[in-house]
C-alpha cells in the first residue's frame, strides 16, 4: 500500500472511531403527569411513568390551599384554580408523594408514584 492509501485509511479509521466515542444515547422524553389535587385526596393522570425527567403539573381544584411533594422535590403552596409544575428526576422505583400543607397527608392526600 502506497503512503499515500495508508493516509487515508489510518484517517478512515480515525474518523469512525471518532463517531463512534462521540456517540450518545438518545436523550429520553419527559413524561407529563396531571395531579388535581382536592380536599385531602390527589388524582393522578397516571400512577408510573419511565424513569428520568418527569414533570407533574400541580392543578388545585379544592378550596383549601395545597402543594405536591416527591422525592424530596415540592411546589409552592397554591390557591383554588391555580396550577404549577414540578420537573423532577426519578431513578427506577416507588416513589412516596404528600402534601405538606397541615395535616392534609394524614387525612389522604399522600399516595405512590412507581418509576419504571
Amino acid at each position: 500500500m502506497s503512503p499515500r492509501n495508508r493516509r487515508r485509511a489510518a484517517s478512515k479509521r480515525y474518523r469512525d472511531l471518532r463517531s463512534v466515542a462521540g456517540a450518545r444515547p438518545a436523550a429520553q422524553a419527559k413524561t407529563t403527569v396531571t395531579v388535581t389535587a382536592t380536599e385531602y385526596k390527589y388524582k393522578l393522570s397516571r400512577k408510573s411513568a419511565p424513569h428520568g425527567t418527569v414533570v407533574f403539573k400541580l392543578v388545585n381544584k379544592g378550596v383549601l390551599k395545597h402543594d405536591f411533594a416527591i422525592a424530596g422535590h415540592k411546589t409552592p403552596v397554591i390557591r383554588h384554580g391555580k396550577s404549577i409544575t414540578l420537573t423532577v428526576k426519578l431513578s427506577k422505583g416507588k416513589h412516596s408523594f404528600k402534601c405538606t400543607v397541615d395535616s392534609h397527608a394524614k387525612f389522604g392526600m399522600k399516595g405512590v408514584f412507581t418509576s419504571t
